[in-house]
Formats: structure tokens, sequence, C-alpha cells
């Protein structure tokens, strides 16, 4: 790990994990502000909770880490304004930049931050999350998480958080589009007419009615999508690795080359994954049908894209949308070119093939839901420590601390899995009243949470350096 065994308690003032340095020096009852505990000011998962009866509960306490002017976040990529504004309603330092950063920039400015946010664009490696110092959780304003070392990520104590599905309607609705322009070949003759030529034909084009669509990938988006189908008089075949109930009258095949005998149009709905790598090769477009199409608004890796060039040149694939890339820019700009792929010409050079710059999740309404949900599970995060919904931690949380409970605070302790952790940990917090406690693990890191009761500043202090001083410590944290 990175980290060293022990902390000087002087040095703790500017470390994300000591929380309680914030705390007036002789007390910790009054440590939140009081102003924190007003409605414009309290987490939306900290609403307080009802019982049995529909009576209000004691309100829930907001708990942080420390002075809230010293959460520095960085958003990268022009997240959504939404979003921003949660983190900001925190009280949060927030820098949002446009554009993604190359790496030497990032390792520089990701030094002394938090939290941090981005899309797909930016790459958060091994050695670019070596130089975040502070950093505790990052949140991908995205589906894919590709783009993150989420190993490293959970060795150092790092959280990664996404949002899988909030843009699968914008997805959805991009594939039905680009069933029917591909049908119609509208791209082709919209360009025609844009560059001055009339060319009113119909042979190749076709009604989607009585067509069959293959969906390879029965998630979200391929739910929605059989829906959208099936409404526009579609039949609808889906391929997945899991039996899925399907939706309406469409049927999952044994295989995928059963799909692809079987379906009009192909449409690949699946996770970067090494099993999905090249999924759609020279192989696999030979069993289509001839005359069929191909979408890919999935992931760049999943199609052989050299093989489709040859498949749409020699007639076997009449049309294809493809909306995401092996490689891609890193803004925008006059960079599809061979210096990006050297295929790329070619494929440019096709017809009846619609190109889009991935913008598959790129509605308004998606970019807002996805700001919305991950800010606020950064915050949940920052704030409470919860990993509800982390890609790369066990998922633990304990219910809310209340407003009565003054002198209580929430430990956090990251740890190697490894035997006998839980006996030295207990040791250490068995001279206090452990109200509740929660751990799990997921590969090599293991995740605790306890919240103890009747604790003063000085027995936070000494808690904090004792956890830091096990050697299966990644990160420890306190909150109150």
């Amino acid at each position: 790990m990175s980290h060293s065994n022990s902390i000087p308690i002087h040095s703790v003032s500017r470390s994300v994990s000591n929380s309680w340095v914030s705390s007036p020096p002789n007390s910790i009852s009054n440590a939140p502000p009081s102003s924190s505990f007003s409605n414009s000011n309290q987490s939306p998962f900290s609403q307080p909770s009802r019982t049995g009866t529909g009576l209000l509960a004691a309100a829930a306490k907001q708990l942080k880490p420390f002075a809230t002017q010293d959460i520095k976040v960085l958003l990268l990529e022009n997240v959504n304004e939404a979003g921003q504004e949660i983190l900001r309603a925190q009280g949060y330092q927030v820098e949002a930049l446009k554009t993604s950063l190359g790496e030497g920039e990032l390792c520089e400015r990701i030094k002394d931050v938090h939290v941090i946010g981005i899309r797909s664009k930016t790459q958060l490696t091994a050695k670019v999350l070596g130089c975040a110092k502070n950093l505790i959780v990052i949140g991908c304003f995205c589906i894919g998480t590709n783009q993150v070392d989420l190993t490293y990520a959970a060795r150092n104590g790092i959280a990664v958080f996404n949002s899988p599905f909030s843009n699968s309607r914008s997805v959805a609705e991009l594939t039905i589009g680009e069933v029917i322009a591909l049908a119609r070949q509208l791209g082709d003759r919209s360009a025609e007419l844009h560059s001055g030529a009339w060319n009113k034909v119909s042979k190749g084009c076709w009604e989607i009615r009585g067509k069959t669509l293959g969906i390879v990938g029965y998630g979200h988006i391929g739910n929605q999508l059989s829906v959208l189908a099936e409404a526009m008089g579609m039949s609808v075949l889906y391929f997945d690795v899991l039996p899925l109930m399907s939706m309406g009258t469409a049927k999952q095949t044994k295989s995928l080359d059963e799909l692809l005998e079987k379906s009009d149009f192909v449409t690949l709905h699946v996770p970067e994954l090494p099993e999905t790598k090249k999924m759609i090769g020279k192989e696999q477009l030979a069993k289509m049908r001839t005359g069929s199409y191909l979408i890919n608004n999935a992931r760049g890796s999943v199609v052989d894209i050299p093989a489709l060039i040859d498949a749409m040149r020699s007639g076997k694939i009449a049309g294809a949308a493809i909306d995401v890339y092996p490689n891609e820019p890193a803004g925008n700009g006059d960079y599809f070119t061979n210096q990006l792929d050297m295929w790329i010409e070619d494929l440019r050079s096709l017809k009846n093939l619609i190109l889009t710059p991935h913008i598959g999740g790129s509605t308004e309404e998606a970019q807002s839901a996805i700001g919305v949900e991950v800010s606020n599970n950064l915050v949940t995060y920052v704030n409470e420590g919860a990993t509800i919904g982390a890609v790369n931690m066990p998922e633990v949380n304990l219910r809310h601390l209340t407003l009565d409970q003054e002198h209580h605070v929430r430990v956090i302790f990251i740890h190697k899995n490894v035997p006998g952790v839980l006996r030295k940990v207990n040791e250490i917090l068995g001279d206090h009243n452990v109200e509740k406690e929660m751990t799990d693990s997921r590969g090599d890191v293991a995740y605790l949470m306890a919240d103890i009761s009747d604790v003063n500043a000085s027995e936070i202090k000494d808690l904090y350096v004792q956890l830091e001083d096990l050697s299966s410590r990644i990160r420890t944290r306190v909150l109150y």
C-alpha cells in the first residue's frame, strides 16, 4: 500500500482520513455547526425516517468528514450542472472543466483533490491515481468504468461510483431511430441532397414492420429497446449470458449464432469485458443474413471494424450504425482521421453507414439524471461512508445517526482482506460502546463501518492512531 503505517498527529489537519480535526478541541458534542442541520443544508439521503405508525422518528444527523470548505472536488468533461449544484450545496470547493485532461496535467491537478468526477474520456490509470494523495472517491458520470483502474483504486481505499441505468432510454431511442434510418438509407439521401443531388429511390429501402430485431445484451437498454421495437411491429429476439424474462413477446435465443442467423437488424448492448472483445468479427458477420444491418452503441472494442468494412463492401451487410470506437479523441475537433485508427478513412467512405461521436447517452434528460445520481452517491460516501452502488468496493451501509446522538462517531476502516484484522479492530474498539457495526469484503479489500457512542475528542484521536498503526490498514476515516 502507498500509505505509511502511522501518521503524526500534527499532520492530520490536511488529511482526508482525520475527520476529527475540525471539531472543538475539548468536545465533539456540537462538532457540526447547528446551521448544518437546517433543511437547506441537509443531505438528500439524511431525511428523517418514519416509524411503522407513520410518525416522524428522530431527525437524521448530517455527518461531515471535516470542515466542508476543505473538501476539494474536480469535475472534468462538462459534468451536468444539476450534479455540480448538488456538490456545491454541500459547501465543497468545486472546480468544473469542460474538457478532459492529459496524463501530465491530470497528475498535477489531482494531487490535492478529495473527489474527482469524470465521464468516458478521462483515463484514471494507476499512475494518475498514484499522484492523488487525498483522493477518497471517484464519480464516473456515465455507464462505463473501464477508464478507471478499479483494482488499484480499491486497493488504495478509493471508492468508484457510476450511473449504470440513467441514460438507458436515450440509448434505446437512438437505436430505434438508427434502425429506421438504416432501413430507409436516410443518411445517404440526406448527404446527397446536401450536396445538391436529387436521388429519389426505393430500391433497398424497407419498412421495419414485420422485420426481426436481434438484441445482444438484454439489460436495461435492451429491455426498453425491446418494447419500442415491438410497438413498431417488429419481432424481437435477444441473447444474453443469463436467462432473463422477456418483455412482451420477445424470445431469448440459445446462442449468439442463432440470433445472428435469424435477425434482420442486430444491435449490441454489452459491457466491455474480455469475453466481449471483438465478439462480432469476420466469423460472426458471415453468419448474419445477407442484407442485414449492424448497430453498435455498446463499446468500441466489441466489433472488429476492419472485418465490418469488408462485410459492407461485399454487400453482406447492407448498413451499419456505430457510436463507439476502439480509440476516441479526447475532445471535439477534426480528429476522426487515420491518425486515430488506420482504417477510419475506409470506414468513412462506406454507404449507408451512420457514424456518431459517442452520443448514445448525450441528451439533456440523461445527463441531468446521471449528474443527480452520481453526485448524490458522492455526497453520501463523503459524508456518511456508505458504499451502496460502488463498483469496486463491498457494499456496506449503516442506518443514520440521529440529532440526539451528540457524542457519537462513525469509524470507517478500509483494510486488506487478511485473517485476524477484525480481532485487532475489535480490540481497539472494545473499550467503547459499539452501537452498530457492519463489515464485508470484496477480493483483496474489506470495508468496516462502526458507530460508537460516548466518545470525546481525545478518544477519537486515540482510536484513529491505533487503527492507522495496523499493518492491514488501507484507509481510516472518522465521521462525526
